[in-house]
């Protein structure tokens, strides 16, 4: 992950829905910054800058933020959009240290094709995992090239970079691979074939 995500930020002095809709008004986000028993700062991001980060590198971004001057280190902990417009709402943002080591959960890339005549089910996109703070990986990858019907691929068997250990539990369940229904051509097909050797029997 590139650590060169500068983001300008201004402290915010004014609270509330009133000033965090004006805040909005006027391009930015109203963010919270927080941790390591620092005093929370209340900030003000450029909206679109902000997004331009989460849309290339996802909401595990490392950011450098640019405080009036005063430099910090941080990642999205949280991120609320707008159920409808599609906008940030707002941002809480997470100190963290050069070397330090945090939990994030990381989105799970399918990569290949199963064999054929199956069905590839996957209830669980993301894996939590635990990575220094200024390498998180944005995805991890899991083959599924030509895996046939009746494989279960568990959170413990996948294989991750170097650096980056399971946070989460092994025995979760990331991919399932079934044997695909049949069509319901292919099953009038077949009943008609089973059908027509029944009466050639006869």
């Amino acid at each position: 992950m590139s650590d060169a995500n500068l983001l300008e930020a201004t402290v915010r002095t004014e609270f509330g829905k009133g000033a965090a809709r004006r805040t909005r008004r006027d391009g930015n986000v109203p963010a919270v910054l927080y941790g390591h028993n620092e005093e929370p700062q209340h900030l003000s991001i450029n909206a679109r800058a902000f997004a331009a980060v989460l849309r290339e590198h996802g909401t595990n971004a490392i950011l450098n933020l640019d405080i009036a001057g005063t430099p910090a280190l941080a990642m999205t902990k949280s991120v609320v959009v707008h159920p409808i417009r599609r906008y940030i709402e707002h941002a809480d943002l997470l100190i963290v240290r050069r070397g330090e080591r945090v939990v994030v959960d990381v989105r799970v890339n399918l990569v290949g094709e199963a064999a054929s005549a199956t069905l590839v089910t996957s209830d669980v996109t993301v894996l939590s995992v635990e990575a220094d703070a200024m390498s998180l990986p944005e995805f991890i990858d899991v083959s599924i090239e030509g895996v046939e019907a009746g494989t279960q691929i568990n959170a413990g068997d996948i294989t991750l970079p170097a650096g980056v250990t399971l946070a989460g539990d092994p025995e979760a369940l990331i991919v399932n691979i079934i044997a695909a229904p049949a069509s319901a051509q292919e099953s009038e097909d077949a009943a008609a074939e089973a059908n027509g050797t029944a009466e050639a029997a006869e």
